[in-house]
């Protein structure tokens, strides 16, 4: 599908954004200490980032996550933080717009107040 302007769908930027927080998480943990995935997989309960490539493996055998031992097979990290992160990103984006329409309203309350006149004042004043 080619995007040119607005005729982009919902559906191909959402496409796109799991793109590229695929790309994101997967260059972000290789770069990861192996004690730092360690405490990511004990935490988030999951073994290994994406069945993407022969590294895989090599992740589960050093898994230690409770759900390896429970189970014969764990949730990969990458679909739990993909989970994760689209939570975030929604929450984010609704505080987000909060703001921008808080802000929005403060701009047309001061444009629509700031020449009043001061009903206190003395008439015969210019300023």
């Amino acid at each position: 599908m080619v995007c040119g302007g607005f005729a982009c769908s919902k559906n191909a930027l959402c496409a796109l954004n799991v793109v590229y927080m695929t790309d994101v998480i997967n260059a972000s943990w290789w770069v990861m200490s192996n004690k730092t995935r360690d405490e990511l997989e004990r935490s988030f309960d999951c073994c290994g980032l994406f069945n993407l490539t022969t590294l895989y493996q090599q992740d589960y055998d050093f898994c230690t996550a409770i759900c390896k031992n429970q189970s014969p097979t764990c949730q990969m990290c990458g679909e739990k933080f993909l989970k994760h992160s689209d939570e975030a990103l929604k929450i984010l984006g609704g505080v987000g717009l909060f703001f921008s329409f808080t802000e929005i309203l403060g701009v047309w309350l001061a444009m629509r107040f700031r020449n009043q006149k001061d009903p206190r004042a003395n008439p015969s004043a210019f300023l």
